[in-house]
């Protein structure tokens, strides 16, 4: 893996660290895959968000860099920027469709152009998963369920919500083989109200948002309110 890495490097990275292809893309699976050197990644990070400012803060990613867009971005630290491009609604964007009237995840990020009429019909399906992957960022970080690589399958559950992007209150919930896992959360007038359910012979800790608490719990429902 280290001679694979290399490789990469020496193909497609300059003297300065910046990569070849200047793309959101190049970048995204640059960073996701570990593939720079640890002392280039802040810098690509960096690079990659100003890349999205220069596009107006809107993303140019396709489906192979779209999965992994906002994780990065979270990664590095830039929560913000990827709220911003969550929120966006003018296209390209996830909100663009439904800003068109989209009750599904389109093939295209505009299947329907801002004129009102069609792309092309070979490659514009109306019920397309791809660009819906952003669900994975938005269950980890919008309420902050996330697996623990120690113990797999949600035996153990970081329970980490990211308040952001003017959003008052977010919930989900996920089925385990454990159980059901639950989180939602409220921000109105500056108090934080955080709700957490676990199932039988599952553990999680919860890290809360603003602060550095953390707090083992076992299987139950729990209550977290605390001024923001």
């Amino acid at each position: 893996l280290k001679r694979i890495k290399q490789a990469y490097v020496n193909e497609n990275m300059t003297a300065n660290g910046k990569l070849a292809s200047n793309t959101q893309t190049a970048y995204v699976l640059a960073l996701q895959f570990d593939m720079l050197p640890e002392e280039n990644r802040k810098q690509a990070a960096e690079r990659l968000v100003q890349n999205i400012k220069d596009y107006g803060n809107h993303l140019t990613t396709g489906f192979l860099g779209t999965p992994y867009l906002c994780h990065v971005l979270s990664r590095f630290g830039y929560d913000k920027v990827a709220y911003d491009l969550l929120m966006q609604e003018s296209y390209p964007s996830w909100l663009y469709p439904v800003k068109m009237g989209a009750t599904t995840i389109w093939e295209r990020w505009d299947g329907i152009k801002q004129d009102g009429s069609f792309q092309t019909p070979d490659m514009n399906s109306f019920n397309h998963y791809a660009y819906g992957a952003i669900g994975d960022w938005m269950y980890k970080n919008i309420t902050g369920i996330n697996p623990v690589a120690e113990n797999p399958g949600y035996k153990e559950v970081l329970i980490a919500p990211k308040p952001g992007g003017k959003l008052s209150s977010a919930a989900a919930e996920l089925e385990t083989v454990y159980g059901l896992v639950k989180s939602s959360w409220t921000l109105e007038n500056g108090i934080f109200k955080l709700d957490v359910t676990i199932p039988a012979n599952s553990t999680a800790t919860v890290i809360l948002p603003k602060t550095d608490k953390k707090e083992k719990i076992g299987s139950g429902n729990y209550h977290f309110e605390y001024r923001y």
